[in-house]
């Protein structure tokens, strides 16, 4: 049985992430807050960021970008998606 969490993002119960995803206190609030489905889509809004940086993942300047984005993306202001919010259609 997957463990619930009231995801911050998505504003309702939801599986939660089965580890945390980085060690540092950050990475334990994502794991108590975010769900498994919010998380896909920090992911996919991640590599865009990674991208539009040209940022080398891995690299100390990365990990900043990463965990200040990751930070604002779940917990800053603004974090919710509008209520009426549907995700895109997943690619087959």
């Amino acid at each position: 049985m997957a463990r619930m969490v009231k995801c911050v993002k998505l504003q309702k119960e939801l599986p939660g992430l089965e580890y945390r995803p980085f060690n540092n206190e950050l990475g334990q609030r994502i794991y108590d807050n975010v769900s498994q489905e919010a998380w896909k889509m920090w992911l996919e809004h991640f590599k865009m960021i990674m991208n539009e940086y040209r940022l080398a993942g891995g690299s100390e300047q990365a990990n900043q970008i990463l965990f200040d984005q990751a930070d604002k993306y779940f917990f800053g202001e603004g974090a919710a998606l509008p209520p009426d919010y549907r995700p895109p259609p997943a690619k087959s």
